[in-house]
């Protein structure tokens, strides 16, 4: 296996970073919620939220070039992660994860701690209110709250949602 992780193409890598981000929801609906969540992932994951998305991505990366970086394994992304730009920085004074994922059959071979590392440097380079580097995890996954935790990071408040 050869990872290479390199900045993201939209030419040519539009049609896998979707594929990604829909297993990113769909594992992120399924993980915890029951069915009621998991309905509510896979029911987003329509045409509508697709254009949404490609278009969010499109203005980060007008702001930001390297917001989003991809493993690949050959030509093909396996992987992804997805700062946000110094310009949305104020969302929590700080760097902002918005997204990581790594195909499962590529998990746990070294190539998140790649794209992590890369995210890391990304946010170091921008102008922020805190130097820091934040986001959003389930409490109940321990494996990324593993992954985190064993790249630095600590807990920094608790984030709370209701539903509208």
């Amino acid at each position: 296996m050869t990872i290479d992780v390199r900045p993201y193409r939209p030419a040519t890598d539009e049609a896998a970073l979707w594929r990604m981000k829909e297993a990113f929801e769909r594992e992120l609906g399924s993980k915890t919620g029951g069915a009621d969540k998991r309905e509510t992932y896979e029911a987003k994951l329509d045409a509508d939220y697709r254009a949404r998305y490609g278009s969010w991505v499109d203005r980060c990366l007008a702001d930001e070039p390297d917001a989003i970086t991809v493993a690949t394994d050959g030509a093909e992304p396996v992987g992804y992660v997805f700062v946000l730009p110094e310009t949305l920085s104020m969302i929590w004074d700080a760097g902002v994860l918005n997204e990581i994922y790594v195909e499962p059959s590529y998990r746990g071979t070294g190539v998140a701690d790649r794209l992590i590392e890369r995210a890391m440097d990304v946010v170091r380079s921008q102008s922020l209110p805190i130097d820091r580097l934040v986001l959003d995890v389930d409490p109940d996954n321990d494996r990324a709250y593993e992954f985190y935790r064993r790249h630095g990071f600590d807990s920094w408040g608790e984030m709370v949602a209701v539903e509208l």
